[in-house]
């Protein structure tokens, strides 16, 4: 059996319907995660060239200039970091960093689902298609109507979108989730009981690993 673990704190004051705002696409640049590997090296001083694991905290460490956070960066963005701690020590270093490995693309599926975790994505996915993944929802107590969308926009926020699965997979309203095509990292909560209001946008603080309990 599998629990999803779930912090947010509310971003705003007054909650509100998240269907009410558009649902944002996120910047599709990949995001340096936790247990990625890059290849650094060096133009004209190859004898520095290293492999850089990054940690959890998003933390590498360059032989020259010692750790520095590129976790959250994208690739070229975490060159340009280092590119910058490097001046320091060379002069008109010349770097090119790139991925050797990496987190493939990925979403989650928690709450009353028959298989809540982490799944890959391949290709378009819409909600329907990754809960379907998932096992499909629990005979009973899976609130069909009320499946929440967590996107995360930056690297605190999340923006939150109700999908009326129920409605969207009845016969009388056909192909209605096409526009509702999941990205890397979104996660989808089924709940248990309804929810009233919820804020559209959260602060995205932990939201936690599928780990088994017993």
């Amino acid at each position: 059996m599998y629990k999803c673990l779930l912090f947010l704190l509310v971003f705003g004051t007054m909650p509100a319907m998240a269907g009410d705002t558009p649902l944002l696409t996120r910047d599709q640049a990949y995001r340096i995660q936790p247990s990625d590997r890059l290849q650094l090296q060096y133009r004209y001083t190859p004898e520095y060239n290293q492999s850089l694991e990054v940690q959890p905290d998003g933390m590498v460490s360059v032989s020259l200039v010692g750790s520095i956070r590129i976790g959250d960066l994208s690739v070229e963005q975490a060159q340009a970091a280092i590119l910058d701690r490097l001046r320091s020590r060379l002069v008109d270093p010349e770097i090119t960093l790139s991925l050797e490995e990496f987190v493939r693309p990925s979403f989650v599926v928690g709450g009353e689902v028959t298989n809540p975790g982490r799944y890959e994505l391949h290709g378009q996915t819409t909600a329907v298609e990754a809960i379907a993944v998932a096992g499909w929802f629990k005979p009973g107590t899976a609130k069909h109507s009320q499946v929440i969308l967590y996107r995360r926009i930056g690297q605190n926020t999340a923006q939150t979108r109700l999908l009326n699965i129920k409605k969207q997979t009845s016969p009388s309203h056909p192909h209605l989730d096409e526009s509702i095509v999941l990205q890397p990292g979104d996660l989808l909560i089924v709940p248990q009981n309804r929810i009233s209001k919820i804020a559209p946008y959260v602060h995205w603080v932990n939201f936690g690993e599928f780990v088994p309990i017993n």
